[in-house]
Parts: structure tokens; sequence; C-alpha cells
């Protein structure tokens, strides 16, 4: 994965909006009744369409080069190893002299986003156990999907984890410290990192014996719920891999993720290595880091736990 910043296309929310009615009627045939904005992140915008007899789909804008067919492919893939329900992909179309954007679209996963579910984090602790525990076995399902390589899900090539992962972590560190001396880094994250990479071959000293089909972006901002507030689905892969299993639950702890117990919940019911802790707090700060010089926004109150995570476990050390 290069680690630069991405160059974003310009596409304000009304604009989107026309584009994806046009789109759906094209690609559907059908006429378009409402369009309505769900959301987005630093590369994406979906929009809920809802057509005149009743049918809906999602559609989703890359604002961003070259992730069409990865995040495509990463969609049906995940689809085909998981349990719980991903949104299935429609159709693709690539930017073009009309709509400059590349764009997707797919079923609706009916329900609402689970970390803005106030019910859901009211629930008693073994309700929300329960919950932990339907969406743990469903990302296992999804680690039991093996490849002999380690990489990119496209092109997986590396006989070892750290082929991989430890020069794409250097990287990071190179850049950030590129951006600490241009004033774009707190001292308090360059310094934790710094800390941390001394620690690299004690922390990564246990070798990943298998490549494992991960998400890479499995935070409860990713989960669906249904009215009934159980699981519906999952969205939203980022840079899936085969990959260190582990390399999915640093996520865990991100937003409203300990108060489900969800990576205790994990590692209590499939067993972790002995670095676990300290693997994650690791990830989760160098991932947060990549984000940043990807997108070019700090993001305080998940870095700033990300950062005090990581000098406690590097205390334990």
């Amino acid at each position: 994965m290069k680690v630069e910043r991405i160059e974003v296309i310009a596409l304000d929310k009304k604009t989107a909006a026309q584009y994806a009615q046009q789109i759906a009627f094209e690609q559907i045939g059908q006429e378009v009744k409402k369009v309505k904005y769900l959301g987005g992140g630093s590369f994406g915008r979906a929009y809920k369409i809802v057509f005149i007899d009743g049918k809906k789909i999602v559609i989703k804008f890359l604002r961003a080069q070259d992730m069409l067919e990865k995040e495509v492919y990463d969609l049906d893939l995940l689809a085909a190893n998981c349990s719980v329900k991903f949104p299935k992909v429609i159709f693709s179309q690539k930017a073009n002299n009309e709509i400059p954007v590349d764009c997707y679209g797919m079923e609706l996963i009916e329900g609402s986003n689970a970390v803005f579910s106030l019910k859901l984090l009211l629930k008693s602790k073994k309700n929300r156990k329960k919950f932990a525990n339907e969406v743990v076995t469903a990302l296992h399902d999804i680690h039991c999907c093996k490849n002999e390589k380690f990489g990119d899900t496209l092109s997986p090539k590396y006989n070892c984890w750290l082929d991989f992962y430890k020069p794409y972590a250097k990287q990071i560190l190179n850049k950030a410290e590129e951006m600490f001396a241009g004033g774009e880094l707190p001292k308090k994250v360059i310094e934790t990192m710094r800390a941390a990479w001394k620690k690299f071959d004690i922390i990564f000293s246990e070798e990943v014996s298998q490549a494992s089909l991960i998400h890479g972006d499995f935070n409860i901002a990713n989960m669906m719920i249904d009215k009934n507030l159980k699981l519906s689905g999952f969205i939203d892969p980022l840079n899936s891999m085969y990959a260190d299993l582990e390399y999915d639950l640093f996520q865990f702890d991100n937003l409203s993720g300990k108060w489900f117990y969800l990576r205790k919940a994990y590692i209590e019911k499939y067993g972790a290595s002995k670095y676990c802790d300290a693997k994650c707090a690791f990830y989760g700060l160098f991932h947060e880091v990549y984000s940043y010089i990807k997108s070019g926004m700090l993001v305080k109150f998940i870095m700033n736990p990300l950062v005090k995570n990581m000098k406690k476990r590097l205390t334990q050390l």
C-alpha cells in the first residue's frame, strides 16, 4: 500500500445526489422517487436510492482513483466467506466525461449503523456480550478464509507477514517523521511511534503462521443492526488483505467498541498470540497515522486514546 496523501476528487453532496439519480436510472432502468445522503468518509459518499416501485439500492462514489476494482472485489470476497450479510454489488461504473468519479451500486442493508444506536448502547451487559458474540463469530468466518501468501487480496505475494508489514510500517514512520518536522504531527504521536518501533522485534516476535482474510476496517461503525437491535450486516471494508488476523482486532477498541467487549469476546472464544495487546496497540496507532497521511484529517478523539494505549502496552513488555 502506498503511504502518501491521496488527491481527492471534488464532489459536493448536491452534485453527487444528482449524479446518483442519473446513474440509478441509467443502470436499473426505473424512475427514481427519492435520493438520500447516507454518509461518507474521506474518500466516499453513499446515497440511498428509492425507486418508484419501492426497490432500494445504495450508490457509493469513490473520491480517489484506483479504489473501484478492489472495493468491489473485496465486498464479493467477504460476502462469500461470512455468515453475516455484506451488500451485494449490483453494478460498477468508471468515471467518464459526464460523471467524473468512480462509483458502484449495491444492495441496501436495512437497519441502522450500530455506532449511533442509543438503545443498543443501553442494553444490559449480558445482551451487549451476546451482540459481541454474534459479531466475533461472523468475523471468525472471514478469518477462516486462508491463502498461501500474505498481502493485498488482489495480489497476495508475500511468504511471511512481516515481509509485507514491517516495510509498510517503516514507510508510515518515515512519513510521520517528515510531517513532524513540518509541524503537521503532534510531538506525543511521533515520540510514541519511535518508542514502539524500537520494540518492533519484541512485539512481533511470534510468527504469524497463516495468511487470513481480514475486513481491514472492522469497527462498530461498519456494523448494521435491524429494528430489533439484531446484527443485520457489515459494510465498508478498507484495505482488506490476507494478513495477521489480529490486524482486524484493533478497531474493536475504537469508538464504542470497548462497551461491547468486542476484542475481549474474540480472544476468549478463539484465543490470541502472546503479544496480541501490544500488536493491536501498534497496528492501531500506525493505522491511524496512515489514515491521517492519506486524508489530511487528524481525528484527535481516536488518535489520543491510541497513543495512550501504545504507551501503556510498551510499559508491559
